[in-house]
C-alpha cells in the first residue's frame, strides 16, 4: 500500500512538474503558429484552440492569419520621359505558408524588409516603363467633360470670337492614354507576385495613393500654367479693349450727330424767329414811321 501510494505521489509530482513547464498553448483566432524544436520546425497549425508542445524543448511562434498592410515610403521616380515624380503606394499582404515564412523571413521586421524591397523595386520598374500622363491620369474622362465658352454668349467679332474659341481649345488639349494608373498598379502587382510566394507571402493589391511632381517639376507647372492664364487673360484684355474702343467711337458719332441736328434746328429756329421780327418790324414802320422811329 505504501509503494503504491509513493507511486501516485512521484506520478502527481511528475504531473504537476509537467503542467508547470507548460505543455499547452492558446493559438487564438487570426492567429497561426509554427513549432520549433532546438530550431527545428516540428509542426505547424492554423486552427484555433488549445495545443500541445513539448515543454521546454518546444518553442512556438505565432504569425497573424489576417490581412496585413504595408505603407512604403514615397519613391522619387523617373518616369520614361525622364520626368521625375514622388510616388507614394500601400499594399495588402497575408501570410499563406507559415512554415516557408519562418524558414525565409522568420520575424515581422525582416518580412517587412524584404517586402520593402520587392515592392519598391516593383513600383521603380513599372513607373520607368510608362509615360507620365499613364501614372497620373486613370481614364480619358476629362477629354469628355463638356466647357462652355463665355464669349459664345456675347455679341462681337466674329473673328475675335474665333480666334478666342481656338486659344481656348489649345489649352484644353488633353493626349490619350493607353493604361492609366489602375492597369499600373496591377503590373505592379504581377511583378511582385512572382517573388513572394517565396516568402510564404501572398499580396493582395498594390494601390498607389497619391503621385505628386518634384519640386522642380512643380515650379515648371506652375509655370506654364501661369503663362497659359496670361495669354488668355491678355485675350480678354485685347478683347475689352476693342469693344471700348468700339463703344467709344459710337458714342462719339452719335454725340457728332446729336449736335450737329441741335445746331440745325437751332438756326431755323433762329431763321424763323429773325423772319416774325423782320416782318413785325415792317409792319410797325408801314403803320407809323415817327412811332417806329
Amino acid at each position: 500500500m505504501k509503494k503504491l501510494m509513493t507511486v501516485l505521489v512521484v506520478i502527481a509530482v511528475v504531473l504537476i512538474i509537467f503542467l508547470l513547464l507548460g505543455p499547452f498553448y492558446i493559438l487564438e483566432e487570426g492567429q497561426q503558429a509554427v513549432v520549433t524544436r532546438f530550431g527545428a520546425i516540428v509542426s505547424t497549425d492554423t486552427q484555433a484552440g488549445l495545443k500541445l508542445k513539448m515543454p521546454v524543448v518546444d518553442t512556438v511562434v505565432r504569425y497573424s492569419k489576417r490581412m496585413l498592410s504595408w505603407d512604403g515610403a514615397a519613391q522619387r521616380i523617373p518616369t520614361r520621359e525622364n520626368t521625375f515624380i514622388w510616388v507614394d503606394a500601400t499594399a495588402r499582404w497575408k501570410i499563406t505558408d507559415p512554415k516557408l515564412f519562418y524558414e525565409s523571413v522568420t520575424t515581422m521586421e525582416q518580412a517587412y524588409g524584404r517586402l520593402d524591397e520587392v515592392l519598391d523595386s516593383s513600383i521603380r520598374t513599372v513607373i520607368s516603363d510608362n509615360l507620365l500622363r499613364e501614372a497620373v491620369r486613370n481614364s480619358d474622362v476629362i477629354k469628355q467633360i463638356e466647357r462652355i465658352d463665355t464669349f459664345q454668349e456675347q455679341e462681337g467679332d466674329a473673328e475675335d470670337m474665333q480666334r478666342l474659341s481656338q486659344l481656348t481649345e489649345t489649352q484644353e488639349t488633353f493626349e490619350n492614354i493607353t493604361k492609366g494608373r489602375r492597369i499600373l498598379s496591377n503590373d505592379m502587382l504581377t511583378a511582385a507576385k512572382r517573388i513572394t510566394p517565396q516568402f510564404g507571402i501572398s499580396l493582395e493589391d498594390i494601390i498607389v495613393r497619391q503621385i505628386r511632381y518634384s519640386d522642380d517639376l512643380t515650379q515648371s507647372v506652375y509655370d506654364r500654367m501661369i503663362k497659359q492664364r496670361n495669354q488668355i487673360a491678355q485675350a480678354y484684355r485685347s478683347y475689352g479693349e476693342g469693344k471700348k474702343a468700339e463703344w467709344l467711337g459710337r458714342l462719339d458719332n452719335d454725340r457728332r450727330s446729336i449736335l450737329s441736328e441741335a445746331y440745325k434746328t437751332s438756326e431755323e429756329i433762329k431763321g424763323t424767329a429773325d423772319a416774325t421780327a423782320t416782318t413785325i418790324y415792317a409792319r410797325a414802320y408801314q403803320a407809323d414811321q415817327e412811332f417806329f422811329s
